[in-house]
């Protein structure tokens, strides 16, 4: 049984164990934290940035070894803008992973989650003294994530911008969402019929939508528009290759991207933080489901079929 963040759990073809996926230290100063965070605020607040070279980065879900693998390959990219896509802290480094983010400084927006979202409230519930006890799989990350981050943590992802737009060089204006430029949590996937695609762009000013949320690549066109999901760095529904998979734009185009780590060590490192869920993660990691068989599920959660 799986359970795929912000949706339903299911039974996966071919595993008789139960895993649980969410879509869902090195710490800074408290000081420097402060600071950059009120850089953040302004920057999520902007509706309209501006670069030649845009990298998007969605899904991170608490994956630091795989965030490193990308910042580490974007230093020779060179990005002027890089854009965090949302689910950030919901998974086992919520901490590391946003202070590393934190160390980008100007060059870093962020984009609003479901699992953002869930993990605030989380924070200010406080219901859960031990997040292992929470039975919803999905309450259970959020609780985790919030009983390890901070106030300046928590203040930081409250102040994630719903959508934004970025005007890149070569490419125009590019509309920056979660799930949908509609919601944080509606499903678009490679197999979103032609009709509900339209219907979720309808109103949409920008030919160019990127999103992420159900954690696999793709890039559609339909009716002069052209949707691109980023994928995830942090825990991808897409097959193989595995890795930490991200968008670059640019005057190239848009070009989809993965980058390569080592996935046992990440595993070793998860399992070290006592994450609950660390084997759910491990084998999502190193057998991720087929990408066709996943996008089948979700869309069937979207329709109600």
């Amino acid at each position: 049984m799986i359970a795929f963040v912000g949706v339903t759990t299911f039974n996966k073809p071919g595993k008789g164990v139960t895993s649980i996926l969410q879509s869902v230290s090195w710490r800074t100063s408290s000081n420097a934290l402060s600071t950059r965070l009120g850089e953040y605020r302004y920057h999520a607040g902007t509706m309209v940035q501006k670069g030649s070279r845009v990298t998007a980065i969605y899904d991170i879900h608490g994956n630091l070894p795989a965030l490193e693998a990308v910042l580490a390959e974007l230093e020779s990219v060179k990005p002027d803008l890089i854009v965090v896509g949302g689910d950030v802290v919901a998974g086992p480094m919520s901490t590391e992973v946003m202070d590393r983010l934190v160390t980008l400084g100007e060059r870093i927006c962020f984009v609003r989650g479901n699992a953002d979202r869930e993990v605030v409230a989380a924070y200010d519930d406080r219901a859960h003294a031990d997040p292992i006890d929470v039975a919803d799989p999905a309450e259970r990350v959020a609780a985790y994530a919030a009983s390890r981050i901070d106030r300046e943590h928590r203040d930081l992802l409250a102040s994630f911008a719903e959508r934004l737009i970025v005007e890149v060089e070569g490419v125009g204006q590019v509309l920056f969402c979660h799930g949908s430029p509609r919601s944080d949590e509606e499903i678009v996937t490679a197999a979103t019929t032609e009709m509900r695609l339209r219907e979720i762009l309808a109103g949409v000013d920008q030919d160019l939508v990127v999103c992420g949320h159900t954690h696999a690549q793709f890039d559609r066109r339909v009716g002069g528009k052209r949707v691109v999901n980023a994928g995830s760095v942090g825990m991808h529904y897409q097959g193989k290759p595995v890795g930490a998979f991200w968008l670059l734009l640019g005057a190239d185009g848009v070009s989809l991207r993965r980058s390569d780590y080592d996935l046992d060590r990440a595993v070793e490192r998860i399992r070290a933080t006592g994450y609950p869920d660390a084997e759910d993660i491990a084998e999502i990691l190193l057998e991720p489901p087929d990408p066709e068989w996943v996008a089948d599920f979700f869309e069937q959660q979207a329709t109600g079929s």
